[in-house]
């Protein structure tokens, strides 16, 4: 008898799966309760500073000397071209004004200029600003450059003594007006391409860079140069009186050279050499208030809340890349208070 042929079972394999833990079966869930969360405190954050403050204008910043302190140094800074659209200075300007505890103001400068007309409006308004806060202290601390439109806003201190501070290495003055002009026609001839426009008059085309400048339309722009800067040796002689009886060195100081910081210190542009600290101290003593019991505040762009999460910068960057309002700009005659000669590309 034969014996029987035992056949092996199959083997069986056994997958345990792993017991889901409690945050991969509700992790999802939680992550959208965090970012939730996250939302509403931006959101209610927006909110209460906007309950505060105005919503769109600057945000305030302690600088330096006391944290503790109710009465405030602000420094209002101008930076950069000074061109329409740009709000920034005109808001800080704003929220000193309605601030009771400013007892002083620090005009940090640090700009090459910029057109003729926002120039004057920013000056205006500072004036403005030190009238309706009853002759508010007003001190100018320059920076690299302030020159030109950048010297003009800084005509604000008026005929207060000793007000204007440069450091060592600032350049300014350049006290001119210029209006860019710029001749494109031979290279259109080379190409084959004429200017070919219908205007009313013979002066309405007065500074296009597709044509030369005629005698006639080059004396209309000088007459326009001209008086806009004796506006500008007005606006210089309101902030240094001195050099009203001085008229040398007043000609010499508006002949549109830029100059050191020790040469505007021999001319009477400036007053002393010195940093912002300086000029914080100076506002203080004319404030008279002790730097122990005041605190100097600044103020920067605001950014949204979901910028500012992002880590966005409180300066508005500029745009990259060709800006087609600068070439246009390169075609419309506009006076400048600037020490460049590119002045349009700046925005």
């Amino acid at each position: 008898m034969s014996e029987p042929i035992l056949t092996p079972l199959p083997q069986q394999i056994v997958i345990q799966q792993p017991k889901e833990s409690a945050f991969g079966r509700y992790g999802k869930w939680l992550l959208v309760a965090l970012a939730f969360c996250i939302m509403s405190i931006i959101g209610l954050t927006a909110t209460y500073q906007s309950y505060f403050s105005d919503p769109n204008g600057p945000t305030e910043k302690f600088h330096s000397l006391s944290r503790t302190a109710t009465k405030k140094i602000a420094i209002i800074e101008v930076s950069g071209a000074i061109m329409e659209g740009d709000e920034f200075v005109k808001q800080q300007i704003d929220r000193v004004k309605e601030d009771d505890n400013v007892v002083g103001v620090v005009l940090r400068v640090n700009s090459p200029g910029g057109t003729v007309t926002y120039s004057d409006y920013l000056l205006h308004h500072l004036r403005e600003l030190r009238k309706e806060k009853d002759n508010l202290p007003l001190v100018v601390s320059m920076g690299s450059v302030a020159a030109s439109g950048g010297y003009y806003v800084s005509m604000a201190v008026g005929d207060q003594p000793q007000s204007i501070y440069a450091e060592p290495t600032t350049w300014t003055g350049s006290i001119g007006v210029i209006i860019p002009h710029y001749n494109f026609s031979r290279s259109m001839a080379m190409l084959s391409i004429m200017d070919d426009s219908i205007a009313s008059g013979p002066m309405k085309q007065m500074g296009s860079p597709t044509k030369p400048m005629t005698k006639e339309e080059r004396a209309v722009l000088q007459e326009l140069v001209d008086e806009s800067f004796a506006g500008f040796k007005e606006v210089v002689l309101s902030g240094r009186p001195k050099l009203k009886e001085q008229p040398e060195t007043l000609a010499k100081a508006t002949t549109g050279q830029i100059f050191t910081a020790g040469q505007a210190l021999e001319l009477g542009l400036v007053d002393k050499l010195g940093f912002i600290e300086e000029a914080i101290e100076r506002v203080a003593e004319l404030a008279e208030v002790s730097t122990d019991n005041v605190r100097c505040v600044q103020f920067e762009k605001r950014t949204s809340p979901l910028a500012a999460l992002l880590g966005a910068s409180t300066h508005t960057p500029h745009t990259q890349g060709f800006d087609l309002r600068a070439l246009l700009d390169l075609s419309t005659p506009r006076p400048y208070y600037l020490w460049t000669v590119l002045p349009s590309l700046l925005e």
